[in-house]
């Protein structure tokens, strides 16, 4: 990920919490407060979408991201953002806060016993 789209997002970003960044998966991680709300591939971002946001962003146009398997496509829960969302600050948060709203839904994948 070039340094340059990192800060691009930092800015976008910014005003809405704590953003950090963090190489994962061939990619970088994008976590607001310390919530996973997106990563980066190939120069895109994709945020965090869940059951309840999803439709929010295929209205947009938005798309999965999907990856390859070893035997079958692999379709993540983080979605492309508009085009006019990394414009602006202003553009980007409702999205930044769908996603943050998603993430903080996701179930811990380990129970407290």
């Amino acid at each position: 990920m070039s340094n340059a789209l990192i800060a691009h997002l930092h800015d976008l970003l910014d005003g809405m919490g704590r953003v950090t960044t963090r190489a994962m998966f061939g990619g970088h991680g994008v976590y607001l407060d310390g919530a996973l709300i997106g990563v980066v591939i190939e120069e895109a971002l994709y945020l965090k979408a869940d059951n309840e946001t999803r439709l929010h962003f295929e209205a947009a146009g938005s798309e999965p991201y999907v990856y390859r398997g070893q035997q079958l496509p692999i379709r993540m829960s983080y979605w492309s953002v508009p085009e006019s969302a990394m414009e602006s600050a202003q553009a980007m948060k409702p999205w930044a806060e769908l996603a943050y709203a998603a993430a903080l839904r996701k179930t811990p994948s380990k129970r407290r016993k």
